[in-house]
């Protein structure tokens, strides 16, 4: 059943949007429109943002303890929706109903209850000398958020936000905004006070600038590609605004001759073929020493035969479509191009079958490749994985480090006091030893073109707070 939305919720209500264009939301696993939402416009930024500034000073003014309990009251609205929500990102995007339940569904959920401790209990006042330190809130914060994981980024960014005392005008892709859509309604549900939340739905050219470059919004917080990101940042620094950027990335697994290397490949392959490889943090580098090359390329061969492409809602499926058909087209264009460059096809590659229709791409790994190739610097966005050969740690750190990006990565040794000396010589903002599990609570974030600021924990609730000294 299509999905049709013709409003924003702003200043606490659902407001029919007065523009009268729409964007259609597609099906990637059918090619089939499944929804439209409104196309909104620089003036309904304005509304938006106005009703968050008016809501503003009431909300940073309300008790902490009153703020998580809001924000309790929403965590739960939300685990209630959590099948449906779940439904819709795997219709929406194509994310495997299994992997969208788990990931798309239970991570954002995670962060929420985090925020709900964190804002019970916010930062203390600080004495320094003569000087009473304390937090406050930014402001009116302008979210900006990608497809890929459509509520957990929103919920990283929203929670913190809310957390801290500050309001929020969101505005979702418009590739996967009907999950937006569901979030609201549980906003509505868990009766946040008016202005507080605010969504606008749209372009990026058009929303997407209107909220970035908007005179009374504080602090500008986006999520997606570095080049966005640039352009984002030019627009705030027009009136020295502050920007919190999560960025691109080209992450390396690093796999020294040490390493269990059927454990490092089979979580190496799963990593790059998460949500169909459009994932920010992915390990799309496989670093592996030249002494146990080969073996690492028929164990990730083995492995990645087994990533049935299909449908979603089919449980044999392992890796669903891509968000759309120029997405398709791009990631099929660095296959080619890679081959083209020298690299060896291990798996997968522009002519392995799949489905007929919906926009697919196989799961493909590519041997031999050059650290200074396009396969190797740019982000593909995709189910793609780069394999490249090593001579020692020192040769591993250089490959590694020699990216414009520094997102995540991840060591593998059965020396974890030489895999810790690894990863603290990698240039990049998270790395995982042997597989480590997510930490929700640890900061999330960049070095160079990965992005400014944190996410995540006490590192993203201080994103959104002003620091005031006050001489005593």
């Amino acid at each position: 059943m299509e999905s049709v939305r013709t409003d924003f919720y702003l200043d606490g209500r659902w407001v029919p949007a007065a523009g009268g264009q729409s964007l259609d939301v597609h099906n990637p696993s059918t090619e089939q429109v499944i929804g439209t939402v409104p196309a909104g416009t620089a003036d309904d930024v304005d509304r938006a943002v106005a009703a968050a500034r008016a809501a503003f000073e009431g909300w940073a003014a309300t008790d902490p303890v009153d703020r998580a309990a809001h924000l309790d009251r929403l965590h739960a609205e939300l685990t209630a929706r959590g099948d449906d929500i779940a439904r819709t990102v795997a219709t929406e995007l194509g994310t495997p109903l299994k992997v969208a339940t788990r990931v798309q569904v239970g991570l954002p959920l995670t962060v929420l209850r985090s925020y709900v401790d964190l804002a019970a209990r916010p930062p203390a006042p600080q004495t320094v000398g003569n000087s009473l330190v304390v937090h406050e809130p930014v402001g009116v914060i302008g979210a900006i958020t990608p497809w890929n994981y459509p509520l957990h980024q929103i919920v990283a960014k929203l929670a913190p936000a809310l957390a801290a005392g500050c309001t929020l005008v969101l505005k979702p892709s418009e590739l996967t905004p009907l999950t937006a859509y569901l979030l609201f309604d549980a906003i509505h549900a868990a009766d946040l006070p008016p202005g507080v939340v605010n969504l606008v739905t749209g372009t990026g050219p058009v929303v997407g600038e209107a909220l970035a470059g908007h005179a009374d919004v504080d602090l500008v917080s986006f999520t997606g590609s570095t080049a966005t990101g640039r352009r984002i940042a030019h627009l705030a620094a027009d009136r020295i605004a502050r920007v919190a950027l999560e960025l691109g990335g080209k992450s390396a697994n690093v796999i020294l001759d040490d390493a269990d290397l059927t454990a490092a490949i089979k979580v190496g392959v799963g990593n790059a073929m998460l949500n169909s490889g459009q994932t920010c943090t992915a390990w799309t580098r496989m670093l592996v020493h030249r002494d146990r090359y080969d073996e690492a390329l028929d164990l990730a061969a083995k492995a990645v035969a087994g990533y049935r492409l299909g449908d979603p809602f089919d449980p044999a499926t392992r890796l669903g479509p891509l968000v759309s058909a120029a997405q398709r087209d791009r990631v099929r264009e660095h296959i080619i191009r890679a081959l083209a460059d020298g690299g060896r096809l291990v798996a997968g590659g522009p002519d392995a079958p799949v489905p007929q229709r919906g926009w697919f791409v196989p799961p493909t790994i590519i041997a031999d490749v050059d650290p200074d190739s396009a396969l190797a610097q740019e982000e593909v966005f995709g189910p793609v994985l780069a394999v490249i050969p090593v001579d020692d740690d020192d040769h591993a750190v250089r490959v590694a480090n020699n990216s414009r990006y520094g997102l995540a990565g991840a060591v593998w040794s059965t020396d974890e006091e030489r895999a810790v000396q690894v990863a603290r010589r990698l240039r990049t903002g998270a790395v995982d030893i042997n597989g480590a599990p997510f930490n929700p609570l640890a900061p999330f974030g960049g070095y160079k073109q990965s992005g400014l600021g944190r996410e995540l924990g006490t590192h993203g609730l201080a994103e959104f707070c002003e620091v005031k000294a006050i001489q005593r």
